[in-house]
């Protein structure tokens, strides 16, 4: 599960004045691509435009620049200076900095440094375990910190940042960082004893005995498995998780776990549209998952009438009480009228009518739940409680989805990779017409 612990916060950077400077110039060849076909309206894609750019801003500043390791978290409302850096906050940022990068936030000389940087840091000083990344990482050393294990789901976040940078900057220094960081990863000693992937892996005690045999967010682990080269998975590993059938006012749709967020991290990266294999079109089961969440927290009105169409969304989140696994149906966790933004932020692609209209009613109406790096993790208008920070992975599927939904940026770059390809290919999808 990506990153279910509460952690530290931030420090403000020196970088934000230079990046200001920045922001209006491009030095790459390529214009950003128009949104033309997105279906989106202006208004639309200046707000998500906006958004992404204080999203990246997270990335850009509360990040080493040396060694490119972005914190879990950041509070917002003070000068944060903590040192918990986490592996998939790192792998979205790296992601950030090519959207950023193409968006003209930033130079095309300073992005491909800070991720030079970042990817021979994490090649030749990062500590690893057959190639696995721990989950939880000293920003500044790379150093395991809170006893965190091996992280399998979120390795496969930083991979596929990495990834994402490989064919974005084309260029020689980092493809070969790129490859030999992907290479070195052993999914092979990961199921060495079974087609089912360990949640991953402590010193201490071994292999976690939780499995990945449920549809969640593993889809993007399981491919990336079968894409490798040096020790790939076998297919098999594609077809011995279960994929269970739920229903709700009409609508069937495959789940397993009430958090959005399980419908929406392996689909930052992978693209699934108009594909499926002989199971489901995985895109079209997380559009009908969050019409079904946002049924869910409508119907929940009498009890918490905060939610309305306009404002929706429960994921894994902060929470008043502290971090909260909670989700919905069936309702999960201590559901009080919280909202996380990175609900409707990481869903715009699915639904994207409906999702918007609840990140302008954030922005415009709860001015407070607003940061300068976009939406603070949750809030409770209820009871007139805001988060004081920013989570990096709620920050970063919002961010990369909001250009997917533009542009399908992310998608289009992290799709040309061979890797990627022949993950699909042997799980055994197909493209059709719907």
């Amino acid at each position: 599960m990506a990153s279910l612990a509460a952690c530290l916060p931030l420090a403000q950077s020196p970088f934000a004045a230079a990046l200001q400077k920045q922001a209006s110039r491009r030095t790459a060849a390529e214009p950003p691509p128009t949104p033309a076909s997105s279906g989106l309206t202006p208004a639309d894609d200046q707000f998500l435009n906006d958004l992404e750019h204080a999203n990246f801003l997270f990335f850009w500043e509360q990040a080493n620049p040396e060694t490119g390791l972005v914190k879990d978290r950041s509070n917002v409302r003070i000068n944060d200076t903590s040192i918990v850096a986490s592996s998939a906050a790192t792998g979205f940022g790296l992601t950030a900095i090519c959207i950023g990068q193409m968006r003209g936030f930033v130079s095309y000389e300073d992005a491909r440094h800070r991720v030079i940087s970042a990817l021979s840091f994490i090649w030749h000083k990062m500590p690893t375990h057959r190639g696995f990344f721990y989950h939880f990482a000293n920003i500044n050393t790379g150093e395991r910190v809170w006893d965190s294990e091996v992280s399998s789901v979120d390795t496969a976040m930083l991979l596929c940042g990495i990834m994402t940078c490989k064919q974005h900057f084309n260029d020689k220094d980092i493809q070969e960082l790129a490859h030999a960081i992907f290479d070195r990863v052993d999914w092979t000693w990961l199921s060495e004893d079974t087609s089912l992937l360990s949640h991953g892996w402590t010193p201490e005690s071994g292999f976690i005995h939780s499995r990945w045999d449920y549809y969640s967010e593993l889809m993007m682990m399981y491919l990336l498995g079968m894409g490798s080269t040096s020790h790939p998975l076998s297919s098999e590993a594609w077809f011995a998780w279960k994929r269970l059938t739920f229903e709700y006012d009409g609508m069937r749709y495959i789940g397993s776990f009430a958090p959005l967020f399980v419908h929406q991290y392996s689909q930052a990266w992978f693209d699934f549209r108009k594909k499926r294999d002989k199971y489901a079109d995985y895109f079209q089961n997380s559009v009908i998952a969050t019409d079904v969440h946002r049924r869910f927290c409508v119907e929940m009105n009498p009890q918490f009438p905060d939610y309305s169409n306009a404002l929706w969304g429960i994921t894994a989140s902060d929470s008043a009480k502290g971090y909260v696994v909670w989700g919905g149906p069936p309702a999960t966790g201590p559901i009080d009228g919280t909202v996380a933004p990175a609900a409707a932020g990481g869903s715009i692609p699915f639904l994207p009518a409906a999702t918007l209209r609840v990140l302008h009613t954030i922005h415009d109406h709860y001015p407070k739940a607003w940061s300068r790096y976009g939406f603070v993790d949750a809030f409770n208008p209820l009871t007139d409680w805001y988060d004081t920070d920013v989570v990096g992975i709620d920050t970063g599927i919002t961010m990369l989805m909001a250009e997917n939904a533009r542009t399908s940026f992310v998608w289009d770059t992290f799709m040309k990779n061979p890797e990627a390809q022949r993950g699909m290919e042997s799980a055994g999808f197909k493209p059709y017409e719907s």
